[in-house]
């Protein structure tokens, strides 16, 4: 099964929608809706002057998207260096298994690298199959517990 990996851009919106729709279908577990306005946050979003710190690629398998990773870089007062945060990486379920996490994983660790960028950080879902992918990742480890602080 030919995987490829191409960026998400504005022109692949589509596609991108295409796949959150497919992930629905097989999963019931998202927790926002794909409206009219959600469509148009993420078109404005790749307008956005920050747009050009986001790294976002799309997986294909025969023409179809059945997989997605988005991540940000930012510069860190920490070290002083740029780090990366992986906002997301899912796969439909009825392709998982099959490389595909580790193709976008791969490809986004190869553009980060590209830009100088020496960590990516990231919560990790808490289901059992995603603990299985992320400790298998090379050259990873985990650390600290991940909190989502809704600012209101």
């Amino acid at each position: 099964m030919p995987i490829e990996v191409l960026p998400y851009t504005k022109e692949r919106i589509d596609d991108a929608l295409l796949f959150e729709r497919s992930i629905r279908e097989e999963e019931d577990v998202w927790g926002w809706e794909i409206d009219d306005q959600y469509v148009k946050d993420v078109k404005a979003s790749f307008d956005h002057p920050d747009a050009k710190r986001n790294l976002s690629y799309l997986a294909y398998v025969d023409g179809k998207p059945v997989g997605r990773i988005d991540a940000s870089v930012f510069q860190t007062h920490f070290d002083g260096k740029d780090k990366a945060y992986l906002d997301w990486i899912c796969v439909l379920k009825s392709a998982r298994h099959q490389g595909v996490a580790q193709a976008l994983l791969e490809t986004l660790k190869q553009a980060l690298k590209e830009k100088g960028v020496d960590t990516l950080i990231a919560l990790t879902a808490s289901n059992e199959e995603a603990q299985r992918f992320y400790r298998s990742i090379p050259d990873s480890s985990m650390h600290d517990v991940g909190i989502w602080i809704d600012i209101k």
